[in-house]
């Protein structure tokens, strides 16, 4: 990568602009109820974030998608979730205010989450007025730079980038030669 000044900023929203992880909880801890299975405690829960909610409910359902009633349990989930995606769910400290330090001094903002998009898209008219675009169900990509993004039309002139998020989607990030990443060190 060049030395070309960075002018867009993508990061990922759970763990890192937000804290989910009770809401996630409750949700999966839902599910397991309707469909008659033990619950999972919050540090349980911590460990199954990640790769997105269908994964989180492989690693909280017993034997996984092999049980019988998986779907059945995952679609209790979406529903549940979609309803209460923000009960307990906050903004990190410091975060809106960075946010708007970045808008002010002019970078293109995007949040790019393998959460549910319907989730993404009220979480970030919720909290971050600021953020250009926010589109769910997917991370960036080993591609660097996401294309289902680029088409947005404020992402037009974004060719420079940096990702703030996860070790394991950075990882990948910067496998593809983009070489500026903000780890973030306050997930969960």
């Amino acid at each position: 990568m060049s030395d070309r000044k960075i002018t867009t900023v993508i990061f990922d929203l759970d763990g890192t602009l937000l804290d989910t992880l009770e809401d996630l909880k409750n949700a999966t801890n839902h599910a397991l109820r309707v469909c008659g299975m033990p619950e999972r405690t919050r540090g349980e829960i911590r460990q199954f974030v990640g790769n997105g909610v269908r994964n989180l409910m492989i690693r909280a359902v017993p034997q996984g998608e092999e049980n019988p009633v998986f779907e059945q349990a995952f679609a209790a989930f979406k529903q549940y979730y979609g309803e209460h995606c923000n009960d307990t769910t906050r903004a990190y400290d410091g975060i809106p205010a960075l946010l708007q330090e970045l808008k002010n001094a002019g970078y293109v903002m995007a949040i790019a989450s393998n959460k549910i998009d319907s989730a993404v898209q009220d979480l970030n008219a919720r909290y971050f007025p600021q953020v250009d675009v926010a589109i769910g169900g997917r991370k960036p990509s080993m591609s660097g730079i996401p294309m289902w993004i680029l088409p947005q039309p404020k992402m037009q002139d974004s060719r420079v980038s940096v990702y703030c998020g996860d070790f394991g989607t950075g990882r990948s990030w910067r496998r593809t030669g983009q070489k500026r990443l903000w780890k973030n060190l306050w997930k969960y």
